[in-house]
Parts: structure tokens; sequence; C-alpha cells
């Protein structure tokens, strides 16, 4: 290993014959280290690139998941909450009925979610690079995202059953 600050094309002519002049069957073979080190660290950098984006296509396919058994349960009460609205109920505590169905499913959710994360976490242990199975703050972390990611699910149709017509709602019954 030969430290320099020349550069590769100077160097390498040097101490070939440097080399060559004690025993010339020696065999050279020059690469800078710190291609080296990218090149030995690809696979890794790889593999969290892939883990980034099916992170990513995990969070898409709850957020469009919950959506749809968010938008499945409005329209499927879309009676009972034309009901509510004719007989006094606002706006807000619509949405707050929806929301807070929304929460139960997100609560149960995450209880089972971070069991399961919990029990996987050993399994894992060998691919968790600076982090312990049990870490708290990753957990937590993991939780409010799946959590953002639930109540953004669940606001949209909160919103649709909140503008929803009582008259016209009780009209297709």
């Amino acid at each position: 290993m030969i430290r320099a600050n020349a550069p590769l094309t100077v160097l390498t002519p040097a101490v070939k014959h440097a080399v060559g002049q004690v025993s010339p069957d020696i065999d050279i073979d020059f690469r800078v280290f710190r291609n080296m080190v990218r090149e030995g660290l690809l696979p890794e950098q790889l593999m969290a690139m892939l883990a980034g984006f099916f992170c990513f296509l995990a969070a898409v396919l709850a957020t469009v998941g919950l959506y749809g058994v968010m938008s499945y349960m409005v329209a499927r009460r879309r009676n009972e909450i034309g009901i509510r609205m004719a007989l006094g109920a606002n706006r807000t505590g619509v949405m707050r009925l929806v929301l807070s169905e929304a929460a139960t499913l997100l609560s149960i959710g995450l209880a089972v979610g971070a069991a399961l994360a919990l029990a996987a976490g050993t399994a894992a242990r060998s691919m968790l690079f600076g982090l312990q199975p049990y870490d708290p703050l990753t957990l937590a972390m993991a939780l409010a995202l799946l959590a953002v990611v639930a109540l953004v699910a669940s606001y949209l149709p909160a919103l649709r059953a909140a503008k929803l017509d009582p008259i016209e709602a009780l009209r297709r019954e």
C-alpha cells in the first residue's frame, strides 16, 4: 500500500521501476483505495436503495388500501350518515365519526404491527447495521409514519362524508 499525493499516472511507472530493480518477478497491481472501498460498499448501497424503495412502496400500498377501506365504509354507511345529518349532526361531527373509526383501525394495526416488528427483529438482527432489534426510536418513528399515512388516507373519505347532502343520501335509500 502506497500513500501519495502524486497522480497515479506518475506514480505507477516510478514504483514499477523501483520494484523491478529489486525483483522483476514481483507482480504489481495498482488500484485507488477510495475506489476499492466504494466498490466494496456497492452491494450494501444497493440493498439500502432497494429497502428504501420497498418501504416507499409499502407506504403507498398502505395508503391506497386504507383509503379504499375507509371509502367503502363511508359508502356503506351513506344512509346512516345522511340520517345523522338530517337529524342535526354537523359536518365536524361526521368527520369526527369517520376519523374515530379510522383511529380505531389504526390503533389495532399499530399494536399488531409493533408486536410483529419486535418478533421479527430478532430474525433480522444480522441485517440491522447500527441498530438493535428493539430500538425504540426507530420503532416510534415507523409507527408515527404509519399513523400519518393512515390519517392522510382517512381524511378524504371523512371530508366526503361531511359534505354529503342528507336529502340526496336519503333519496337513494
